[in-house]
C-alpha cells in the first residue's frame, strides 16, 4: 500500500462539490478516502432497483425510510451512495445529515457490472462502519449475496443464495423475500 496518497475527508469532498469541482452529471462517491468514479447505470440495475424499492415499501410500509442512491456517511473519510438504503426513520428527513451506520437497517447495492468491487471494496468500507447487514443482488447470475456480522477485518458471515430462496433482513424477521421477486422474470 502507498503511503504517500493524500486522503480526502468527507467534509472536504462536500467543498469540492459546493465549488463545482465535480460536474453535475458525475456519478461518483468517496470511499476510504478517495473519490470513485461509479459506473453507468443500465437498464438491468434500475429496474432491479425498482422491483426491490417497490418491494420494501410494501413490505415495511413506514416502519423505515428508502432512500435510492443517496449518500450514507460511514466515518469521516467515506460517504457511499448505496443503491438501496432501508434506514430509521427520522423527523426531518435527514435534512441536517446523512444517515450514519447506526442508523441504518440494510445497505443494497444492485449488480450488474460492479460485482467484484461490491463484493470486495464496498463490503470491506461497510463492514469496518458496521453496517449490520448488507445485499448485493446479482442480477446476472441471478443471485443474491448476504453479508451479516461486521467487524473491522470483513464481514464474519456471508451467504451466496439462489433465486429460489427466501429471506428477511435481520431487523424486520416478519418481512419474507423470495430472491426471485427482486429479480427480471425469466
Amino acid at each position: 500500500m502507498l503511503t504517500n496518497i493524500r486522503l480526502i475527508s468527507v467534509r472536504e469532498y462536500h467543498k469540492m462539490a459546493e465549488m463545482g469541482i465535480f460536474h453535475p452529471e458525475e456519478r461518483l462517491e468517496l470511499i476510504a478516502g478517495q473519490i470513485i468514479r461509479m459506473s453507468a447505470k443500465g437498464t438491468a440495475h434500475e429496474s432491479a432497483i425498482t422491483r426491490t424499492e417497490r418491494l420494501l415499501r410494501q413490505r415495511l410500509g413506514d416502519k423505515v425510510l428508502l432512500r435510492i442512491q443517496s449518500p450514507v456517511q460511514l466515518d469521516d473519510y467515506s460517504e457511499p451512495e448505496p443503491d438501496i438504503s432501508v434506514v430509521k426513520l427520522n423527523p426531518l428527513d435527514y435534512e441536517d445529515h446523512h444517515p450514519n451506520a447506526s442508523e441504518v437497517f440494510l445497505l443494497i447495492e444492485i449488480a450488474d457490472s460492479s460485482l467484484k468491487y461490491d463484493r470486495e471494496v464496498k463490503a470491506m468500507a461497510y463492514s469496518k462502519s458496521g453496517i449490520i447487514e448488507y445485499w448485493i443482488l446479482d442480477v446476472n447470475g441471478r443471485k443474491l449475496y448476504m453479508y451479516r456480522l461486521p467487524s473491522p477485518d470483513g464481514y464474519h458471515s456471508e451467504s451466496i443464495l439462489a433465486e429460489d430462496v427466501t429471506i428477511s433482513p435481520l431487523a424486520f424477521p416478519d418481512c419474507a423475500i423470495a430472491i426471485r421477486e427482486l429479480l427480471r422474470k425469466i
